[in-house]
């Protein structure tokens, strides 16, 4: 470590990316201090209010769905009413012991000094506690995430975000969501499955904008199916609370709906407010997203930024992924793909529990090939189990996987991921742009 700064690197932000960050980088033998402000907890917005509470919220919404499928397999089981506070108090105590491992387990015994404070910038290289201490480092990592984006409109001071969504006292009966991203579409399910009527708002058509297309509307055709209903087109006016704490929401097409709780789940922005990026000269885009270079470097040489605060992929995954490759090009001491033609394969199909059970819910699989090289680039699923069968695939395509390959695969029976294997019909083809060659 130069003699010149207190740290080799500070970390601003206790979020996914900037742990990673700051473990690997001790671990390459850099002097690390990390400074989190404890909005949401160490661990970021994952850990406290993002995939791992909802995660376990999924995980509850489909007991009552089992309860009603088992009569099928022979099981008379009666279903009961889910004891709302119960989920709350199990899913706060499992967050609780995360937090304690995060600091505990994680960056205390990789060297990390973790400062439960809020930090700023006073210049390039000298960070502001909230105690007015100050101390320097070579390098900064700002990984501050984001936070939901705050609505106005009359009325719009009884919403609730992705924040406060984890804490409600008891289960909402109505339920009213604005927005239909990830977050939004995530929590119209957990809500349906708990017993809830849900309604999603949305500005345009079709849920879940910049995902796979054919995934999206596959996915927007169950939703409808099981239940949830779907306002197009729309956008709420007003919302009006009533004397027994129900809302009143009024949409812009002159529809009223009746809720319990409003949700607003349109996005979220940087939390880069009062940080003091202005004053090391740090550049925002027009979002106040921090602008990074692809070695995730600002304008200003020796601070970075990862995560939700930088304009990326708002995914936990992505996070770590920047925090870890930052960590080994700057203490540890790759490329852009472009394909040309594709082919695509795909399958929809009633897994096979379903035609015991009677549920209607169908599976989607989708797999894109590089016509040149018959590289599998990308592959796609919507179904039960999508996230613990794409982890495997993941592997298998990050080594290079082929379609060839995927099609000499074996597959295990009787299962949903053996489709993979086995679909063989292309669907359709988008040729190779004749202007620009393939660099496979």
């Amino acid at each position: 470590m130069s003699k010149k700064y207190d740290y080799d690197l500070f970390v601003i932000g206790g979020g996914s990316g900037g742990v990673r960050g700051a473990r690997i980088a001790s671990g390459h033998g850099a002097k690390v201090a990390m400074a989190d402000d404890g909005a949401v907890g160490l661990g970021g917005t994952c850990v406290n209010v993002g995939c791992v509470p909802k995660k376990l919220m999924v995980y509850g919404s489909e007991f009552g769905r089992a309860a009603k499928e088992g009569k099928a397999f022979g099981w008379d089981t009666k279903q009961g009413e889910a004891v709302w506070s119960r989920l709350i108090k199990n899913k706060n105590k499992e967050i609780s012991r995360l937090n304690k491992v995060y600091e505990d387990k994680v960056l205390v015994p990789a060297g990390v000094k973790v400062i439960k404070s809020r930090a700023q910038l006073i210049d390039a290289h000298t960070i502001q506690l909230d105690t007015k201490e100050t101390c320097t480092a070579d390098k900064i990592l700002i990984s501050v995430g984001g936070w939901p984006r705050q609505l106005k409109f009359p009325g719009s001071e009884h919403l609730i975000t992705s924040n406060e969504v984890f804490f409600l006292k008891e289960r909402p009966k109505r339920v009213v969501i604005i927005g239909v991203g990830y977050i939004g579409v995530e929590f119209a399910g957990i809500f349906e499955g708990y017993g809830s009527d849900v309604t999603l708002i949305m500005r345009g058509e079709l849920i879940l904008r910049a995902f796979d297309k054919d995934c999206r509307t596959f996915l927007q055709n169950e939703m409808v199916k099981s239940g949830i209903k779907m306002e197009k087109k729309t956008e709420i006016s007003k919302i009006v609370k009533q004397s027994d704490g129900s809302f009143q929401v009024t949409l812009n097409n002159g529809k009223v709906l009746m809720a319990d709780v409003v949700m607003a789940a349109a996005g979220r922005l940087p939390k880069t407010e009062g940080l003091g990026l202005e004053k090391a000269g740090v550049e925002l885009d027009k979002r106040g997203f921090i602008k990074v270079n692809e070695w995730q470097q600002t304008n200003i040489p020796n601070i970075f930024s990862v995560g939700d605060c930088t304009p990326t992929l708002q995914l936990t995954p992505v996070a770590l992924h920047e925090g870890h490759c930052f960590a080994d090009t700057q203490f540890g001491g790759k490329a852009l793909k472009e394909y040309g033609g594709i082919k695509v394969f795909t399958s929809k199909f009633l897994p096979l529990k379903n035609r015991v059970s009677g549920a209607t819910d169908e599976s989607f699989m989708k797999i894109i090939v590089a016509t040149h090289s018959d590289k599998v680039v990308g592959m796609h699923m919507v179904g039960h189990g999508a996230g613990e069968i794409m982890q495997g695939f993941s592997t298998a395509m990050r080594m290079g996987m082929t379609k060839k390959q995927l099609d000499s695969t074996i597959g295990i029976h009787p299962t949903s991921a053996e489709e993979f294997v086995t679909m063989r019909t292309e669907k359709y083809e988008v040729k190779e742009p004749p202007t620009k060659k393939s660099k496979m």
